[in-house]
């Protein structure tokens, strides 16, 4: 990790910040005092993307398998991919 001063961020924010996408961690210091470190994000999974959005009250689950269609449609004959398989031909 490369230590540098606010006034060095400052005057090269943009060359420091194509640093940090490419996945290089930069320590900021004041007055020779380190006070934060520069790092890319990582990326979130889907359940964790989900269980914020459920935090947020933008989403609830109560726990299961989500209401919907309360049965399966039955189809009767061939199966859909059947059918579009053989209209290709």
């Amino acid at each position: 990790m490369e230590t540098i001063g606010i006034r060095e961020l400052k005057e090269n924010l943009s060359r420091y910040m194509k640093r940090v996408k490419t996945g290089e961690r930069i320590i900021v210091t004041d007055r020779k005092k380190e006070i934060a470190i520069i790092m890319p994000l990582e990326k979130k999974s889907n359940e964790e993307k989900i269980y914020q959005l459920i935090q947020r009250g933008m989403a609830c689950w109560s726990g299961g398998k989500p209401k919907g269609m309360p049965t399966r449609i039955v189809s009767m004959g061939k199966s859909v991919s059947d059918a579009v398989i053989e209209n290709r031909r």
